[in-house]
């Protein structure tokens, strides 16, 4: 243990973390205000992307999703609690296909909508603020490529004596 607590620190990441729920919890008060109850943000790619392509493997969603297994299997797990995807026994024993509940199928619709709705928000915004999100994101995903997130902390890493 060091002499000093490094968590007493602001967290430089606090505020993307609180302005990204923040326009979550906005979203879904778009859901509930329009009757969706139990229905996530994070769920509307999913469920899009499903009732375009028809069962998929929860790895072959994650992948069409450019998001991790994890993630996604965590995301079908909730999703099927609120009875929006159906899981049946895949190609082999080992998978899973996940299908649309007619709930999950009824709500596609209107979630193209927001979705639409949402990626025109992000257009406005990016017009009123001095450095565009979609740009600043962009930026930081390429200075990331010159140099890693590893190699960075590694630079600053400073290891404890044993």
């Amino acid at each position: 243990m060091t002499s000093t607590d490094p968590t007493a620190l602001p967290d430089p990441w606090q505020s993307l973390h609180q302005l990204l729920a923040a326009m979550d919890a906005e979203i879904e008060q778009v859901y509930v205000e329009r009757g969706i109850k139990g229905v996530r943000p994070r769920f509307a790619y999913p469920l899009i992307r499903l009732a375009h392509t028809g069962p998929l493997t929860i790895r072959e969603l994650a992948e069409s999703l450019n998001r991790s297994h994890s993630a996604i299997s965590q995301t079908i797990a909730a999703m099927r609690k609120e009875d929006l995807v159906t899981s049946e026994p895949g190609p082999d024993a080992r998978t899973r296909r996940i299908n649309l509940t007619e709930r999950g199928r009824s709500l596609v619709p209107f979630l193209e909508a927001e979705w639409r709705a949402t990626h025109a928000t992000v257009a406005e915004l990016d017009g009123e603020i001095p450095y565009a999100m979609t740009a600043v994101v962009e930026e930081v995903r390429r200075a990331l490529e010159h140099r890693s997130m590893r190699e960075r902390i590694l630079h600053h890493l400073t290891e404890p004596p044993h």
